[in-house]
C-alpha cells in the first residue's frame, strides 16, 4: 500500500493506493493520526487507488472520524470509491457515517 499526503489551506488529502487490510491498516492509522496530532481535523481520503478494504481498514477510518468530529472540530470525508469498496461500505453501514464524494475536487471544495 502507498500513502501520499498533501496539505491544503483548508484540509489535508490522504491518497491511498493498494489494499487496506490488517497488514497495511497500521500505516494508514499512523498517517491519519499524524495529521490529527498536528491539529488538523479536516481530512479527505482519496480512495481511487484502493482495491480492497478489510474490517481493520474500516476501523482505522472510523477511529479517525470519531476523533475529528469530537467537539465539532472537523471530519474525515471519502472520495472516489471504487464500486467494490463502495459496496463494502454499504454492507457495513458505513455510508451513513461518512460523507462520500465522487471525486477529490468535490471533497476538497466542500471544506
Amino acid at each position: 500500500m502507498e500513502i501520499t499526503l498533501q496539505q491544503f489551506k483548508r484540509c489535508d488529502v490522504v491518497r491511498v493506493k493498494g489494499r487496506v487490510d490488517s497488514m497495511t491498516a497500521p500505516q494508514l492509522a499512523q498517517a491519519l493520526h499524524g495529521i490529527i496530532e498536528e491539529g488538523r481535523f479536516r481530512i479527505v481520503v482519496d480512495m481511487s487507488g484502493v482495491e480492497f478494504v478489510s474490517s481493520a481498514g474500516l476501523r482505522v477510518l472510523l477511529e479517525a472520524q470519531k476523533t475529528c468530529k469530537r467537539w465539532n472540530r472537523g471530519e474525515v470525508v471519502l472520495a472516489a470509491l471504487s464500486p467494490t469498496v463502495r459496496e463494502a461500505f454499504e454492507l457495513t453501514g458505513f455510508t451513513r457515517l461518512f460523507t462520500i464524494y465522487d471525486d477529490v475536487l468535490s471533497a476538497v471544495g466542500a471544506f
